[in-house]
């Protein structure tokens, strides 16, 4: 295991012993630790307070970038399809985590798979009701205006 890797584990196991989830991670570039972050939701009560996310926000507000390619993250934990689609956006290019989605769903931390799985369904199969209300005529389409931008 490295050293990046090493780090990730010791800050979730530090945030379980201050009353958070057993999430941190690392993010990482030209072998620089950049930022690094722990679930904070039973501090800041917003559900995107992940590890991985905080880490990314860190990272861009450091660097004022939007765009973190070549970069790699470590994580304690298998990332949420949040986090991951969050590194998606980001560009990171590289994702190292120890504990997987089954582990914590072991352990009562079950809303992970449970996304996963709703993803792989159509939209109408899915829990949560999700459906498109088209523009009318009269409306100023946003999209329209990005793409004459």
């Amino acid at each position: 295991m490295n050293q990046f890797m090493e780090r990730a584990i010791q800050l979730a196991v530090q945030n379980v012993q201050e009353g958070g989830q057993p999430f941190g991670a690392v993010l990482v570039n030209n072998e620089e630790v950049i930022a690094e972050g722990v679930n904070e939701l039973h501090k800041i009560h917003d559900v995107s307070g992940h590890a991985e996310l905080l880490a990314i926000r860190r990272a861009q507000q450091q660097l004022q970038t939007g765009n973190l390619s070549g970069f790699t993250m470590y994580a304690s934990g298998e990332p949420c399809a949040m986090c991951l689609t969050a590194m998606y956006f980001a560009g990171i290019e590289q994702v190292f985590y120890c504990q997987s989605v089954e582990d914590a769903t072991q352990v009562g931390l079950d809303k992970s798979k449970f996304i996963y799985n709703e993803l792989k369904k159509e939209k109408h199969e899915r829990a949560m009701v999700i459906k498109q209300m088209p523009l009318h005529s009269n409306q100023d389409n946003p999209m329209e205006f990005w793409g004459n931008k």
